[in-house]
């Protein structure tokens, strides 16, 4: 198997090491593109400039002729996830799923070009000790889940695609604002059988119509452009550092895979809309004021929306224990962790006879 992964011929041809004709691959945390047979390292050009595209300008000028990049890409048949694969691969396992990838049934797709990447900041023996201490902590995991910590290249370094978008709203809102008063009320209280009479204060809310306008700001709210993962595991290892993209290069997939993006900008932005809406009813509720909001009706408007086109780092693996995928997934910026995993019913079972033991034990005494 092979970790590498090359776009484009075009891409293979300029990570030939001079020295010796082998292939240079980035090394993580550094600018550099290394040979690992002789040792030559070639340092990647330094670029630098974020620039936020115009969405509504590029949708109508520009989204059909932006550039391309020709990639070879490979549809996994068992969980449907597509991603690039390197030209000189015959064989592959699904960095999602673990199920075998034949590349005879790959096709050559166009993309649309990446504008900046996150490059990988630690390098697979970081994280494959990431991934061994978060085995190790498991509780009620099975024996040879452990063992399987210790098992090298099962750790898939993959640059997964998303979509980040800077907008301005401007929304007008009707609803109401409750304030709470109190009012003193008597009741019959029966204690060792006679009645006695007793008052309590009894909370009622007075709503008041209200109407307003507020306004927010996002600034690179982030839409997976990958349906190969969970999406609430995904947005758990955020936050991402996206200060500190820099302009694409193809230097930095050298040695990675990457997803192919089937999320377009039309729908990533349209989810992003969705994305806003939770703050958006915050602002709105927070302007009401009272002690209660209700909010009957919104009209928003999405204010020089711009967009990034982005690759982020993530070091994953997929293993089947007992016919079951589960997942791991590291931030390769941070180290956030996220994964799923198997229980061991036995330990369970153990583990709720000791307690009733003990309980009874205690009880005994």
């Amino acid at each position: 198997m092979s970790d590498f992964q090359e776009p484009t011929k075009k891409v293979s041809d300029a990570l030939a090491c001079d020295n010796c004709g082998a292939t240079l691959n980035y090394q993580p945390g550094t600018p550099y593109v290394t040979c690992a047979y002789c040792g030559t390292q070639v340092k990647i050009k330094a670029t630098t400039g974020i620039v936020e595209t115009d969405l509504e300008e590029y949708l109508a000028n520009v989204w059909e002729d932006d550039e391309k990049l020709t990639v070879t890409v490979v549809n996994c048949r068992s969980c449907g996830a597509t991603a690039t694969m390197a030209p000189n691969v015959v064989s592959d396992t699904c960095p999602f799923c673990a199920s075998n990838l034949v590349v005879k049934d790959g096709t050559t797709s166009s993309i649309h070009r990446p504008q900046y990447v996150l490059p990988f900041s630690f390098g697979p023996a970081l994280a494959q000790e990431q991934f061994r201490q978060w085995i190790k902590k498991l509780w009620f995991a099975p024996n040879d889940l452990k063992k399987y910590a210790d098992v090298q290249g099962k750790i898939n370094g993959m640059y997964l695609p998303y979509w980040t978008f800077d907008c301005t709203t401007d929304t007008s809102y009707a609803g109401q604002r409750g304030e709470y008063y109190y009012t003193t009320e008597t009741y019959t209280h029966r204690i060792n059988g006679k009645s006695e009479t007793r008052t309590r204060q009894v909370r009622h809310t007075q709503w008041w119509p209200a109407h307003g306008r507020v306004r927010g700001k996002f600034d690179d709210l982030l839409i997976e452009g990958s349906r190969s993962l969970p999406k609430h595991k995904l947005r758990l290892l955020e936050p991402w550092d996206t200060k500190n993209l820099v302009p694409y290069d193809d230097k930095y997939l050298a040695g990675f895979r990457a997803e192919v993006n089937v999320v377009n900008i039309k729908n990533a932005y349209s989810e992003a809309k969705g994305r806003m809406q939770p703050h958006i009813q915050g602002l709105v509720k927070r302007d009401i004021g009272g002690a209660e909001q209700q909010i009957s009706s919104l009209d928003t408007r999405y204010l020089d929306p711009s967009f990034k086109h982005v690759l982020m780092p993530v070091w994953i693996s997929a293993y089947r224990y007992q016919h079951t995928v589960y997942q791991f997934m590291i931030n390769a910026r941070t180290g956030e962790v996220q994964g799923d995993r198997p229980y061991s019913a036995w330990k369970i079972v153990l583990f709720i006879v000791a307690i009733i033991a003990v309980i009874l034990f205690l009880v005994s005494l």
